[in-house]
């Protein structure tokens, strides 16, 4: 379930132990941040920067932690690309577009690009999700 969705209406401790995270401070205060924030592509960076501006007295490590669990929750998704990690606030299947100039990442709304043919999963194994990230250079 997307952060932004109707568990907006749900106070933030409910929607944490409704995913099996418990609800401490540093946790609600994130997912709130998370809620009110217009970005959907967030660094761990930028939003600990964001956190500490609001007043959150966050450790870099609680923020980078917390995100990864609220992705493994399904909260959130991460996404890598080559040394960068971002967390959209829209879980579901989507694709991206980073622009290397200015170092963004944004949602792709055209319809889902997907290779032709795809491999078989090693025996064993389950393609659980395709992830394709276009990137862009300013011109």
């Amino acid at each position: 379930m997307a952060v932004r969705d109707a568990t907006l209406r749900e106070p933030a401790p409910q929607t944490l132990r409704r995913h099996r995270i418990l609800p401490t401070r540093q946790r609600i205060a994130m997912l709130e941040a998370l809620r009110d924030t217009l970005q959907t592509h967030i660094s761990p960076d930028q939003f600990h920067r964001d956190l500490t501006e609001k007043g959150q007295r966050l450790s870099l490590a609680t923020v980078y932690n917390t995100l990864n669990q609220f992705a493994a929750a399904g909260l959130v998704r991460r996404i890598g690309f080559g040394e960068r990690i971002w967390f959209c606030t829209d879980p579901n299947l989507h694709h991206h577009y980073f622009n290397e100039s200015l170092g963004t990442l944004e949602a792709m709304n055209e319809p889902f690009p997907l290779p032709e043919t795809l491999p078989s999963a090693p025996a064993g194994t389950e393609i659980c999700g395709i992830d394709i990230i276009v990137r862009l250079r300013n011109v």
